[in-house]
């Protein structure tokens, strides 16, 4: 268990189409003994899509990590100032999502952290 003892946030962002594909690194992260913290942004949350629901993504997240993904700005605040994290995975990571955090913009709980 390499990861044993390691804190990683994972974080989905709203390119709908490839959320598939984040649950089998995702996987791999918790067989390898990382404590992993779903995060999704306000668009995962909240938007039905030909490749998915909401609910149904959360309860995926939380069979596989243990925990439901935290989605509001109270929830996220308290992981940069208190260190709760050793790393974040930003998967998949949209053009829109990588622009925010070059450009330290925070206007959603995803790229708050």
């Amino acid at each position: 268990m390499r990861l044993a003892g390691k804190r990683i946030g994972f974080a989905l962002t709203g390119s709908h189409c490839t959320l598939e594909e984040v649950f089998s690194p995702l996987e791999e992260l918790v067989r390898e003994g990382a404590a992993v913290t779903p995060i999704w942004s306000p668009s995962v949350a909240s938007i039905t899509t030909r490749f998915g629901k909401p609910d149904d993504w959360s309860a995926r997240l939380e069979d596989i990590t243990g925990h439901r993904p935290l989605e509001s700005f109270v929830e996220v605040e308290p992981i940069g100032p208190q260190g709760l994290l050793d790393c974040l995975v930003v998967a998949p990571c949209t053009g829109n999502t990588l622009a925010k955090l070059a450009n330290a913009i925070t206007d959603t709980p995803m790229s708050l952290i």
